[in-house]
């Protein structure tokens, strides 16, 4: 049977609905909001205000990307989910080296080290403490994909070693694996490393590559048979050029299969139930609309329903009791 693994158990991925694939439900006060105060999202009554909203409008799940190490709480998504329906899938994996210390102990691990945790994550629970502490308390919540990050320039010896961790999880587990390319940089490097060390393309997503606005990027890209996550078609300034749609007028015909959105919306000025604007409701109102007056509606399945549960669910060709 097809799954996603959600913070309150696995999903026959014919149940996992409307899903927005790039989100940021939490982040605890910690190294990455000292950096930014916006990304503060902790409050567990207004976050289940948006996501229940989110619900109302016929979303259905959402993709946590904050990994190990950042702001993640597997005991607040597990809640929020309980109270709005939303299925979470949470992350494991690791985040840009700005969201560290330098002292960090990922910098101090062995690539089998690191896998063993990713590893942990999903098959035995996310702990309590978010490996902040000398204690380590699983809870029941496990991790349904593995993330990592690159900000461009050629990949450094640690970030090779955490692509090896994050491979490694991925054939050990059968988890899906979503990737940060700042910009689109290194996007199809990051492809090349993966192939490299025989990761399933098909359960492996590129994210925020529409800030690029080459289309011959976009095509170089998409026939690798990666999937791609765009976030910021509200983002574009009412005098620009939507570039996000622009992409997907000439992409969404050639490449339908292969195309998720999310809004990205770590900073909670966009959220409403903190008085930000859009909110997270925009993909299903404004941009929905939108698609529709440019002749693509009937892509919108394909965006939020098909290829979220194609490339969430757990790979099948793993062996049996593997996850």
């Amino acid at each position: 049977m097809p799954f996603i693994r959600t913070v309150l158990g696995d999903v026959d991925v014919a149940e996992m609905g409307l899903c927005y694939s790039h989100e940021h439900v939490i982040i605890e006060e910690g190294y990455v909001t000292e950096k930014n105060e916006l990304f503060l999202l902790n409050d567990v009554d207004k976050i289940s205000r948006e996501l229940q909203d989110f619900y109302d409008h016929g979303g259905r799940t959402m993709v946590d990307t904050m990994p190990a190490g950042a702001g993640r709480n597997a005991l607040k998504l597990a809640e929020i989910s309980r109270r709005t329906k939303v299925h979470l899938i949470a992350p494991t994996g690791l985040h840009l080296a700005i969201y560290y210390p330098a002292n960090h102990w990922q910098f101090h691990y062995s690539e089998e080290q690191l896998a063993q945790l990713f590893i942990d994550d999903i098959q035995l629970g996310i702990d309590t403490f978010d490996y902040s502490g000398p204690l380590v308390k699983r809870t029941r919540h496990k991790a349904g994909m593995v993330k990592l990050a690159t900000e461009g320039g050629n990949f450094t010896t640690h970030q090779e070693k955490i692509f090896r961790a994050v491979v490694a999880t991925h054939l050990e587990t059968g988890a899906p694996i979503l990737t940060h390319s700042k910009g689109a940089h290194n996007a199809i490097e990051q492809v090349a490393l993966f192939e490299k060390l025989g990761a399933d393309l098909s359960h492996v997503v590129i994210s925020h590559v529409d800030k690029e606005k080459d289309l011959a990027f976009h095509r170089e890209l998409l026939q690798t048979g990666v999937r791609v996550e765009y976030d910021s078609a509200f983002r574009w300034g009412s005098e620009q050029r939507n570039n996000t749609y622009e992409l997907l007028k000439v992409l969404l015909p050639e490449f339908s299969g292969q195309i998720t959105m999310g809004m990205d919306a770590a900073k909670h000025s966009y959220w409403k139930s903190y008085g930000g604007s859009p909110g997270l409701d925009f993909l299903l109102t404004s941009f929905k609309e939108d698609l529709v007056k440019m002749e693509l509606g009937r892509y919108y399945d394909h965006i939020f329903i098909k290829n979220p549960a194609s490339l969430y669910s757990f790979c099948s060709n793993i062996p049996p009791g593997k996850t």
